[in-house]
């Protein structure tokens, strides 16, 4: 069974209850796979990207009918960090939902003069936002080129600096070193592995360190981070003094050096 996610964040818990470790997060529009109920009210599901958690009830959407109709519609993509979707098109119109990047919305017609463009909701509702707000929906990779494509997931990764360290977190109301990482290829349509760590079956593969170029992956025990190119590198990090997206260095003549990091590098990974 199938189910769209309606709430603009719904948690995956570790375990069905929500006095637990924060896993993951899905986003609106998203469609999971159910694969059983486990406590009243808890469901364990599957997210597009093959990662499993505990999802609440009321933050899903049931039933095959919603999910085959949405999925066979035309969907675009949140890019703003927040998004309002209201009433109507103005702004002074009261808001439906407040959206983040990385929720999923239908486009209905074209944009009027103002830009304002009339979008579905995931539960059927309809509002209005920025057409400059939404960005393509991709599914196989943004770009054919692989400099493009490095490229791209970097300036995706860029757009989250300054967010706070969020456990379990993927969205500008906080993130973790693996969704910063994973929701940067993501966006840019290419799914890889949610935890900090190179996991068969996805497209990131262990490449020696002197071979890193932008847009590949540094991996810590229990820690991720993109490399930029010229030895500095994004992630979000709990440390005290950063508490969330950074760009750090491997120079120890850098003041962002971190030779914690540097010192305990176990891999670098990448797709190309």
């Amino acid at each position: 069974m199938q189910a769209l996610v309606r709430s603009p964040i719904c948690p995956l818990m570790s375990r069905p209850s929500s006095q637990c470790e924060l896993a993951d997060e899905v986003l609106h529009g998203m469609t999971v796979e159910v694969l059983e109920e486990t406590l009243p009210g808890w469901f364990l599901v599957r997210a597009p990207y093959r990662y499993e958690g505990y999802a609440p009830a009321a933050g899903l959407l049931f039933g095959e009918s919603h999910a085959s109709r949405w999925g066979a519609l035309s969907k675009r993509v949140i890019r703003k960090p927040i998004c309002d979707v209201l009433s109507g098109p103005a702004v002074t119109c009261f808001p439906l939902e407040a959206l983040t990047r990385g929720a999923l919305v239908v486009p209905v017609g074209e944009p009027d003069a103002n830009g304002w463009q009339r979008v579905e909701l995931a539960d059927g509702r309809e509002g209005y936002t920025k057409s400059s707000f939404l960005m393509e929906y991709c599914e196989t990779p943004r770009f054919d080129q692989e400099e493009a494509l490095r490229k791209a997931v970097i300036q995706t990764a860029l757009s989250y600096m300054d967010t706070h360290y969020r456990w379990g977190g993927k969205t500008p109301m906080g993130i973790d070193c693996s969704g910063l990482v994973s929701m940067a290829y993501l966006l840019n349509g290419v799914v890889i592995y949610r935890d900090a760590g190179i996991r068969e079956g996805f497209p990131v593969h262990a490449i020696p360190r002197e071979e890193m170029r932008p847009g590949d992956l540094l991996f810590f025990p229990g820690h991720v981070a993109m490399y930029l190119g010229e030895g500095k590198y994004i992630h979000s990090t709990a440390k005290n003094g950063s508490d969330g997206v950074v760009i750090n260095s491997l120079d120890p003549a850098d003041p962002d050096y971190r030779e914690d990091l540097d010192k305990g590098m176990t891999a670098v990974g990448s797709i190309f």
